[in-house]
């Protein structure tokens, strides 16, 4: 099988195979360096027959026998002959008796020709000149020498050509423990039940965003759970959207339409490239967290958020852009995210307008330059950044969430303090309050609680309501529960262990989050000093 080998071992080495994840590769080309003859007979009822046969009258010796419920071919020294069907003559004695070998050719022998005998080779057909080679295959380690391998080998020996590009191996599906699935155990779970209580599209996504290369599963019900409210936090956006989708619209040049549009559409544009990359790198795991915090917590928490006041008055310019906007925007996240969760964009996509007769029919999205908008973006990181401080310091004086608020601001920056002008109304908005930009040196004296972050600093009013002994205690139990989960995070970065097997996503998550932490605890730590300043 050596001549078979070698053209397969070049076909990776030298690129025109890729085997994804690429540490695989070593493992495939071990077992193709080391391979052994192989034996394609098996002593089988079911299976494609070998198609040997024997000359009955110049080997009489040569016969089937069945036994214990199968067959075999007593020993011989007659040579086969190879044919598709029984030969009409013996070469030898031109006698027409013969007897076809019993055996039947081995699974993955058979399985190894299935790229090409499916499109009818050996003739030229239609379909094997369109379908073969094709571009991916994706199977399980577990059958890459058994299948991957051979159809390797039978394709450039047969064709000329490599089955496919790339071999994509997938991981395989533990439970939540880690733990291999088994009935014994008590630890499978189904994915017919898991669909039917959660939904298909939820179990969908949440295999996909566990994809790791090179990583099992640990499949667990909270996250099938949590993709489940993922799925449900679209549905109420399609809701919302199709509440307003009614009215006049009009599509103006994007430089012509308001900033939250403006904003919106650049923020899509880098998703839309980002999973692209991702997708073109197998990195399904990478392409859904990004939809994933696009669409719950840009799109949904802050877009949809930022452009209520736009739709009030339905008949507005400011109205007409930002609905025009809105069907454009969510219509191509439908389209981005249908790879993942099919069911449910289809169903979305139906009722939103649209072109054409089925979203699966809709080309791909691709970004453009067109929708790049940096200085759009910066201005939403300080809306961002602002706006989460403020709502920081209003939970940490029990403010209600519909009470109004006198906040007052300002930045180092200049740069900043221009964008956090250009945003004020905005910040006003989703703070629920009025803001007041003025140089801290001039902000009122009296009980005000001074928040920094990055270049901003942030001042609430305190007013008599605010009991400041229970904020102190609710500063204290949250500076706790924060310090609890950042000293977690520091020993588990601190850990050569996690360090080496954590790929560098979920060490970069664990980073961030630490550093979240840490600044949230220097803010509740200057906040308490505050406070009790007041309190004395």
């Amino acid at each position: 099988i050596q001549p078979l080998a070698d053209p397969a071992i070049a076909a990776v080495e030298q690129g025109q195979i890729r085997i994804i994840p690429e540490e695989w590769s070593n493992n495939y080309l071990g077992w193709m360096r080391g391979i052994k003859d192989w034996c394609i007979s098996r002593q089988i009822w079911w299976g494609h027959r070998i198609p040997a046969w024997y000359c009955a009258t110049c080997h009489p010796e040569a016969h089937v026998i069945l036994e214990g419920g199968g067959s075999h071919l007593i020993p011989s020294q007659a040579e086969p002959v190879v044919a598709e069907t029984m030969p009409d003559d013996c070469a030898t004695c031109e006698r027409s008796q013969f007897i076809q070998d019993p055996d039947v050719l081995d699974t993955w022998f058979s399985s190894a020709l299935w790229p090409f005998s499916t499109l009818g080779w050996p003739a030229r057909t239609k379909e094997l000149e369109t379908y073969y080679p094709t571009s991916t295959l994706v199977t399980g380690l577990d059958i890459l020498f058994f299948w991957v391998a051979r159809m390797i080998m039978m394709g450039l020996k047969f064709t000329g050509k490599p089955p496919f590009r790339d071999v994509y191996i997938h991981a395989l599906v533990r439970d939540a423990e880690g733990e291999k699935m088994s009935k014994s155990k008590g630890n499978v779970i189904d994915p017919l039940t898991k669909m039917s209580q959660y939904g298909t599209d939820a179990l969908r996504f949440t295999l996909a965003s566990m994809a790791s290369p090179g990583r099992d599963i640990k499949l667990s019900e909270n996250r099938i759970e949590g993709y489940r409210n993922f799925a449900n936090k679209i549905w109420n956006a399609a809701r919302f959207i199709l509440m307003h989708a009614d009215g006049p619209s009009e599509v103006r040049p994007i430089a012509d339409r308001p900033f939250v549009d403006q904003w919106i559409l650049s923020r899509l544009n880098r998703v839309t490239a980002t999973v692209t990359a991702r997708l073109e790198e197998y990195r399904f795991d990478q392409a859904a967290g990004q939809l994933y915090q696009h669409i719950w917590h840009e799109y949904c928490d802050w877009y949809l958020e930022l452009i209520k006041p736009a739709l009030q008055n339905e008949d507005s310019p400011a109205a007409r852009s930002t609905r025009a906007t809105m069907l454009q925007t969510f219509e191509h996240l439908q389209r981005l995210l249908h790879p993942f969760m099919p069911f449910l964009t289809e169903e979305i996509w139906q009722t939103i307008p649209h072109q054409g007769d089925s979203l699966v029919r809709q080309p791909f999205p691709v970004a453009t330059n067109e929708w790049e908008n940096v200085e759009a973006e910066q201005t939403f990181t300080v809306i961002e950044q602002v706006v989460t401080t403020v709502r920081t310091g209003r939970a940490l004086l029990d403010y209600a969430p519909a009470k109004s608020l006198t906040i007052l601001a300002t930045a180092k920056d200049p740069d900043e303090l221009a964008r956090l002008t250009e945003a004020r109304d905005h910040v006003a908005q989703l703070c629920r309050g009025t803001v007041t930009l003025a140089d801290q040196e001039t902000w009122p004296a009296g009980r005000i609680l001074h928040l920094t972050v990055g270049s901003f600093m942030v001042g609430l009013t305190i007013e008599g309501e605010v009991d400041l002994n229970k904020a102190l205690t609710r500063i204290n139990k949250q500076a706790q529960a924060k310090q609890k989960e950042a000293a977690r995070l520091q020993g588990r970065l601190g850990s050569p262990d996690f360090a080496a097997k954590a790929s560098p996503e979920v060490v970069q998550e664990s980073k961030d989050r630490l550093d979240l932490l840490t600044a949230e605890l220097s803010l509740f730590t200057n906040s308490e000093q505050q406070l009790r300043k007041m309190v004395s």
